[in-house]
């Protein structure tokens, strides 16, 4: 039996429990963008679907709207791939295990991937629809927008003809997205070199932290696991001698880190005041997160002696180095926009190989100067201590337009069918919309989704009855855009 076959709107949560079926993690897109391809042929409806795996599919106006301004609807097909770490799941192969509980959809102890699968089931519910009025559509779906918005800077352009542009990749009910950041990813790497020690290995872990977006939710001063784990080793390097064998925390460049491991050998007669150290600084950042990450634990073990290849110590105090001094967080707030983030960082991938020390960061600002300034300001850091920095995915803002018939025409329907005004904001987050808008002359762009929870975390999880509300203002919007 289906799980969500009592959800409504029906079809829309039909086509979100056929995609959870499908493993479409980032870079792993060629199944469920074959699956589209299958649901276009069908159908009957005319599609493309390029080299990189993105899709395109088109629908004429249904009956009195086949001269109305075409409307593109987007979104992407791929999903940020987390779980908790006591989960066993392979999300290259294995579907989604879906559950739904108090009004809500989640996956037992993963990612669910509202961000985007909405956006899909959306697209696909209308597109199988004979009774839906709406403009021409082009349904544009691409792929791995998780990894630096990769396929909307792939996709041919040049095969849309719309001018009217809704991004179905918010989350937050009653909003609408008319701008956003812009952003890229910094990887660093940073040679090292190790040497043969013996000694008292020790295991650290920092976990229990409730990470998140690092565009969405950057403003709520959650912790960094890795920024964490940096500061722990400088601190105890200033109070004992260690070794470090290990390091790792972190999957993805635009989610902040949850989870930090290390290891290091240390002298059997410093053991007892390095568990000291690492327990008191767990019972430290309980007290300085106490309203913004009260799961945060931190736990040290003994694993006994152990003869290891370890940092040499001028790469220790380089890696180190680097830690405490990358900048992480929120940069600077936006002084033309008032509680918007304008720049900001997040290191979210850090492991320590046999060779090197590889950290990825996510840089986004609404400003480009800015953002460039700061991914100079990485660089400059990973240079001086001998390592290399190389930029992906940069993606452009999607600037405020002054004149937007579109977003007029929303905000009305949205009064009339809510009763209310819509929060109209600028994001920090990065959408795919600033890259169709520096492609495309006069594109009008607005974003607008359900409300989705914890996106990008284990805990993720998608609103019921907002989904069912949204379908309804989206079909709204499209009867209105005659």
């Amino acid at each position: 039996m289906a799980v969500l076959e009592n959800c409504e709107p029906k079809r829309v949560f039909y086509y979100f429990e056929e995609i959870c079926k499908i493993p479409h993690g980032s870079g792993n897109t060629k199944q469920i963008s074959d699956y589209l391809v299958s649901f276009a042929k069908a159908q009957g409806l005319r599609y493309i679907q390029d080299e990189m795996n993105n899709v395109i599919i088109y629908k004429p106006g249904t009956e009195g709207y086949e001269a109305s301004p075409t409307v593109i609807l987007q979104g992407h097909m791929d999903m940020v791939c987390e779980k908790r770490a006591d989960v066993v799941h392979d999300f290259t192969r294995d579907g989604l295990q879906l559950a739904v509980e108090d009004g809500f959809v989640h996956a037992s102890g993963t990612t669910l991937g509202g961000d985007d699968g909405i956006a899909v089931a959306y697209a696909l519910a209308l597109l199988e629809s004979r009774d839906i009025a709406h403009p021409p559509l082009e349904v544009v779906i691409t792929v791995d927008e998780e990894i630096g918005l990769l396929g909307a800077q792939g996709i041919d352009c040049g095969a849309l003809s719309g001018k009217r542009f809704i991004n179905l990749d918010s989350e937050e009910e009653g909003s609408l997205w008319i701008s956003c950041a812009g952003g890229l990813r910094g990887n660093t790497k940073l040679p090292v070199s190790r040497t043969e020690g013996e000694g008292e290995k020790l295991s650290i872990r920092i976990y229990g932290l409730l990470g998140g977006h690092s565009g969405s939710e950057i403003d709520k001063i959650r912790a960094n696991a890795d920024k964490m784990m940096g500061r722990l080793l400088y601190g105890l390097a200033r109070e004992k001698r260690y070794a470090l064998i290990s390091l790792e925390g972190g999957s993805k460049d635009n989610a902040i880190p949850r989870e930090c491991t290390s290891s290091i050998l240390a002298a059997p007669e410093d053991v007892p005041e390095i568990v000291k150290f690492v327990e008191e600084m767990g019972k430290a950042w309980k007290k300085e997160y106490a309203r913004t990450d009260e799961g945060i634990s931190v736990e040290i073990k003994q694993e006994g002696a152990f003869r290891e290849q370890v940092l040499h110590p001028s790469s220790q105090a380089k890696v180190i180095f680097f830690l405490q001094n990358v900048p992480d967080g929120i940069q600077k707030m936006s002084g033309s926009i008032p509680g918007l983030v304008e720049t900001s960082t997040n290191l979210g991938i850090l492991r320590l190989e046999e060779k090197e020390l590889y950290a990825s960061c996510g840089v986004r600002s609404s400003i480009q100067s800015a953002r460039d300034a700061l991914s100079q300001k990485i660089e400059y850091l990973a240079e001086f201590l001998g390592g290399d920095y190389t930029v992906k995915g940069a993606y452009p803002a999607w600037e405020y337009r002054e004149e937007s018939p579109l977003r007029d025409l929303m905000i009305r329907v949205y009064r009339e069918f809510y009763g209310q005004e819509p929060k109209v904001v600028a994001i920090h987050a990065g959408l795919e919309c600033g890259l169709f808008y520096e492609e495309m002359e006069d594109l009008d762009c607005v974003s607008l989704g359900p409300n989705i929870r914890d996106i990008h975390t284990s805990e993720e999880k998608l609103d019921i009855a907002s989904t069912e509300r949204v379908w309804k203002y989206l079909l709204k919007v499209l009867e209105a855009a005659k």
